[in-house]
């Protein structure tokens, strides 16, 4: 880390019809030299104008925490909105916006300090015209490719202490390790049934599986076990035969009016809803919670995790989307990757959180210790 670093964050986003297809621009300066570190882009699917300026803002902190977190960083957005908004002035109203600004509030928190600066359209060219080429690639049915080489390290210009993504040094200081444990099988995850706040029970299938979890974990040690509140996280931990905490912010998503539906029924009854939340993660079904809702309560949750385990390794008992969620969050993905990932009952995912550096995905989806059960699926 360098001390002292001045980075700038320019940042973008636009909509094609508001809500239409919608992109982001971000990219990384150097304050000195004006030399650009990093660019970012992407396409989000069908949006607005304003989520589509908080997904550039949230691109550019991730670039510029890649880096060097210990920077100070001013953060320069033609969006009076949002950079209103994050500079604490307005209040953040709309429900899809709240998540953003509250993960964007939490990356924020991490460097030396943050500034907020409004700049007219014209100045902020080089990141809207990111993001209009990452709307025009995905048009095209094409990937956005940064036109700068993007450097592997932490740093650019300075020898890392550290290298994760390798692993030829030890880190400088060890990790919050989270162990994160599917609940086992439900009579509505056999049907394919949104479940989120259902309070469905384990089947015998479920409590089988919830056992041999037991078993490959039975001689780890844990600083502590967390559970989410819900009846089936519960026994699923149970069967752990530890005593644990709840937490409840690691319950599953609210998926509001379609609660206890099958897709299928979904898609009949409620298509465009249904197209609305496929495309954009800061959509909630009707009367429910966003993904991006969903991702910003986990962050909190994992933030408390380090906080009150620092160096420990705590097993989490959660659900598909808190166990997602916290896997795009360790791989600074693009919340598009929640939509890309696969995980089965009982599996188990890995992740090291370090407070001096990026996240390092050491497992995903290991569903080992159950393959010898039979009718173990879904």
């Amino acid at each position: 880390m360098s001390a002292g670093r001045r980075l700038v964050v320019e940042a973008d986003g636009g909509s094609r019809g508001n809500p239409g297809p919608a992109g982001y621009g971000a990219l990384v300066r150097d304050a000195g030299s004006g030399e650009v570190l990093a660019e970012r882009a992407g396409s989000i699917g069908t949006a607005t104008n304003n989520v589509a300026e908080y997904e550039g803002l949230l691109a550019g902190l991730r670039a510029a925490a890649d880096v060097d977190p210990g920077a100070e960083v001013e953060v320069r957005m033609d969006s009076k909105l949002v950079v209103e908004q994050m500079s604490g002035r307005w209040k953040v109203k709309h429900p899809s916006m709240r998540p953003l600004a509250a993960e964007a509030s939490g990356l924020a928190s991490r460097f030396g300090r943050v500034r907020f600066v409004w700049v007219p359209r014209a100045r902020n060219g080089h990141a809207d015209r990111l993001a209009n080429e990452a709307m025009d690639a995905a048009a095209a049915g094409r990937t956005w490719e940064p036109s700068i080489p993007q450097s592997p390290d932490p740093v650019p210009h300075q020898a890392p202490t550290t290298n994760r993504l390798s692993g030829w040094m030890a880190p400088p200081a060890p990790p919050t390790t989270t162990v994160l444990l599917r609940h086992g099988q439900t009579p509505m995850s056999v049907e394919k049934r949104f479940s989120g706040n259902v309070e469905a029970a384990l089947t015998d299938t479920g409590l089988n599986q919830a056992a041999a979890a037991a078993d490959r974990l039975r001689d780890e040690p844990f600083d502590a076990v967390i559970s989410s509140p819900l009846k089936r996280a519960r026994q699923t931990a149970d069967a752990l035969g530890r005593d644990y905490l709840i937490d409840e912010d690691l319950r599953e998503t609210d998926f509001g009016a379609w609660e206890g539906l099958t897709f299928g029924e979904v898609r009949e009854r409620f298509p465009d809803e249904l197209n609305a939340w496929l495309a954009d993660p800061a959509v909630p079904p009707p009367g429910g919670e966003s993904l991006l809702g969903t991702v910003a309560r986990v962050t909190a949750a994992r933030d408390r995790i380090m906080a009150r385990y620092p160096a420990g390794r705590v097993l989490v008992v959660s659900h598909v989307t808190p166990i997602k969620a916290l896997t795009q969050l360790a791989l600074a993905a693009e919340p598009a990757v929640l939509y890309r990932l696969h995980l089965d009952l009982v599996s188990i995912t890995t992740v090291d959180w370090y407070s001096d550096g990026p996240a390092v995905l050491r497992g995903f989806n290991d569903t080992h210790h159950v393959a010898h059960l039979v009718n173990a699926g879904e």
